[in-house]
C-alpha cells in the first residue's frame, strides 16, 4: 500500500455562526454551517499541491451532516477523506460566536479525537508526514502509538492548541520534542508557553525560536521550529541553519484580499507538509505553506478549487505562480 505524504489527526467540526455587536444586540448578519476544524483547514492545505490520493482525514459523520458540506468536500477529491458514519450521535459542531471584534468559541456537541490507531488498517496508515493539533500532554500520548508501530518514522508537524500554550504546560512540551520534527505555534502561543511578554516582535519571535531548540527539537538537534507569525510571516530555525523569514504572501499593500485569517495557520501547516514531498529543506517548504495560507485568507471558509485544462486552479489563481513570485521576492 503506498504511504500518503500528509495525513491530519485533527477533527472535522461543522461550525455554526452567531453576529452580535458591542451591545450584545443581533446584528441580522446570517451565515449557514460551514466547514471547519483545524485538521479540515490543514488538509486543505496540503491539497493544494498534492492529488486527493496524497493526503488523507478521517471525518466522523453523525446523521445530521448537512449535505452541501457534503458536496464540498467531495469537490475537493472523495479519496482524501475516511468517512466513518454513525447515525446514533451528530456530527462535531462548534458555535463561534462574534461579539463585535471578539470571537468566542465553543463545542455543542461531544468531541471525538482520533489518533494514530484510527489509521491503523486503512488507507491512511503510515504516512510519511502526520500532523496533530493538541496539548502537549495529549501529544505525549499520539508519540507512544507511533512507536509503537514498527518501522514507522514519520515527519511529525505537531501544532499545540491555543489555549495549552501556557508556561504549565511546558514541561510536557520539552518531554515530547526529541520526537517532534516540527514545532510550530503562532507568536503569541510561542511567547505564552515561555513566559516572553507580549508585545510581539520579530527578536521575541527569534529568542522563542532559539529556546525551542535549545530544549532539543527532533533529538540529536535535527528537528525545526517555525513560528506562525500572521502579517510577519513566519520563522523558521533549526540546527542544521541559521534562522529565516519567510513573509507573508499577502503583505501590507495587499489587505483588502484578507477577507478571513480563520484556518490560515493550519492551512499553512498543511502547505508545509506537502511542500517536504518537493523539497527536503523545511524553509522551501514553508514558501509553500505561505502560498496555501494566502489561499485561505480571500474569503470565509474554503477557497474554491477549479480545474483549468491539466491544471488545477485556486480561487481563479496558480500555486504555481504564487510560489514563483514568493520565491523571487524572498531571494531577491
Amino acid at each position: 500500500m503506498t504511504q500518503r505524504q500528509f495525513v491530519s489527526l485533527g477533527m472535522f467540526i461543522v461550525d455554526q455562526f452567531l453576529f452580535e455587536g458591542e451591545d450584545g444586540n443581533q446584528t441580522g448578519r446570517s451565515l449557514d454551517p460551514q466547514i471547519g476544524g483545524g485538521g479540515t483547514y490543514a488538509t486543505i492545505g496540503a491539497r493544494i499541491w498534492l492529488d486527493p490520493t496524497d493526503i488523507g482525514m478521517v471525518v466522523d459523520r453523525g446523521h445530521d451532516f448537512p449535505p452541501h458540506i457534503q458536496t464540498k468536500l467531495d469537490s475537493y477529491g472523495p479519496d482524501m477523506w475516511l468517512f466513518r458514519d454513525d447515525p446514533t450521535r451528530e456530527t462535531t459542531t462548534a458555535l463561534n460566536h462574534y461579539r463585535g471584534d471578539h470571537r468566542g468559541f465553543k463545542y455543542l456537541t461531544p468531541r471525538i479525537r482520533l489518533t494514530p490507531r484510527d489509521l491503523n488498517g486503512t488507507a491512511f496508515d503510515r504516512p510519511q508526514t502526520l500532523h496533530f493539533i493538541c496539548s502537549p500532554t495529549r501529544a505525549l500520548a499520539i508519540i507512544k502509538e507511533v512507536k509503537e508501530v514498527e518501522g514507522w518514522l514519520p515527519v511529525t508537524v505537531y501544532e499545540p492548541i491555543p489555549d495549552r500554550c501556557v508556561p504549565g504546560e511546558l514541561p510536557s512540551l520539552i518531554e515530547i520534542l526529541p520526537s517532534i520534527s516540527i514545532l510550530s505555534p503562532n507568536a503569541e502561543e510561542a511567547l505564552g508557553l515561555l513566559s516572553i511578554s507580549l508585545p510581539i516582535t520579530q527578536a521575541k519571535i527569534e529568542e522563542a525560536a532559539a529556546k525551542f531548540l535549545d530544549y532539543g527539537i527532533g533529538g540529536s538537534g535535527k528537528g525545526s521550529v517555525v513560528i506562525r507569525s500572521g502579517a510577519l510571516g513566519a520563522y523558521v530555525a533549526s540546527r542544521a541553519a541559521k534562522g529565516r523569514w519567510v513573509e507573508a504572501f499577502w503583505g501590507p499593500d495587499d489587505l483588502h484580499r484578507v477577507i478571513d485569517v480563520t484556518g490560515a495557520g493550519n492551512a499553512f501547516l498543511g502547505g508545509l507538509g506537502a511542500g517536504l514531498k518537493f523539497t527536503q529543506d523545511v524553509y522551501e517548504a514553508a514558501l509553500y505553506a505561505s502560498v496555501s495560507a494566502s489561499f485561505i485568507i480571500e474569503q470565509e471558509g474554503l477557497p474554491l478549487m477549479e480545474l483549468d485544462g491539466g491544471s488545477r486552479k485556486w480561487n481563479g489563481d496558480s500555486p504555481q505562480c504564487r510560489l514563483s513570485d514568493l520565491r523571487n521576492r524572498t531571494f531577491l
